[in-house]
């Protein structure tokens, strides 16, 4: 009994599979699965290929809350509320300026023109409220200028890019006071320029193009001046092309708040540690 237990034992070991080299190899995965990797490799964007910039900019743009989702429709619900039927008639179109004060601050605004009125509001879009807003009759326009930006020969501010700038009342000047007092809001004449989003998109360049505005404004004008004419005035609108000249000389305050975008409202960062 030994003797045939000792012949099955050895039996028993060579009837275990062997495996063959063609075994020993890892399986080629299917051909469907290898394209579909291939692909994804492909796709998949080399660390030499990143690029930081476009990141940075997307971060520097999002600080003007004008941009944040569904801000300017919610602005632009809110102006339009406004507009008093009666008075400035129906609305036709809706722009986003900047305008620049008489001591070259920037003010983040926004425009409308309707039949009988050219409406310019103060607009907080933090806090989704209207704080301030100017009314100009259209049939008392009587220039709209635009060019460039100039300034006194001793005066250290400097500004670049074009302006243009609405004339309601050629025979009155700003007084001496009104020149001098940065608070002055009675001048006769407004000044716009380029919001600085003007060319993150194609939306906001039509809805901040300055050319396009100064047509609208001058066609807008001239059918008021038709309907009804102001007396001492002439119906009509002069446009000039000349230089946009603001009569500033140091400009400390607006210097630095034109530097940090204080007239926008904007993301101010983290003041935490």
């Amino acid at each position: 009994m030994a003797e045939a237990e000792e012949e099955r034992g050895p039996a028993s070991e060579q009837q275990q599979p062997q495996l063959c080299p063609e075994d020993t190899q890892p399986t080629a995965p299917a051909e469907g699965t290898q394209e579909r990797a291939e692909g994804v490799a492909a796709s998949r964007p080399q660390r030499s290929d990143l690029s930081v910039e476009p990141t940075l900019q997307q971060f520097r743009t999002r600080k003007f809350f004008v941009l944040r989702p569904g801000t300017l429709k919610q602005a632009v619900k809110d102006v339009e509320a406004l507009v008093d039927e009666e008075v400035d008639g129906s609305i036709h179109n809706v722009w986003l300026m900047a305008e620049v004060d008489h001591w070259n601050n920037e003010k983040e605004r926004v425009v409308l023109i309707t039949d009988h009125s050219l409406l310019v509001f103060k607009y907080d879009f933090v806090m989704f409220n209207c704080e301030q807003i100017q009314r100009i009759p259209l049939n008392i326009i009587d220039r709209i200028a635009h060019g460039q930006f100039s300034f006194p020969k001793p005066s250290l501010l400097q500004r670049a890019g074009d302006g243009l700038r609405v004339f309601w009342d050629r025979l009155r000047e700003p007084s001496f006071s009104s020149r001098w007092n940065p608070f002055a809001t009675d001048f006769p004449f407004i000044t716009f320029t380029d919001h600085p989003v003007k060319d993150l998109s194609a939306e906001f360049a039509a809805l901040c193009d300055m050319q396009s505005f100064q047509e609208r404004l001058k066609e807008a004008a001239q059918k008021a001046h038709a309907v009804k004419p102001f007396p001492g005035k002439a119906n009509g609108v002069l446009v000039l092309n000349q230089l946009i000249h603001i009569e500033a000389y140091v400009g400390i305050m607006s210097f630095l708040g034109n530097q940090n975008k204080l007239g926008y409202c904007m993301a101010r960062g983290n003041l935490g540690f």
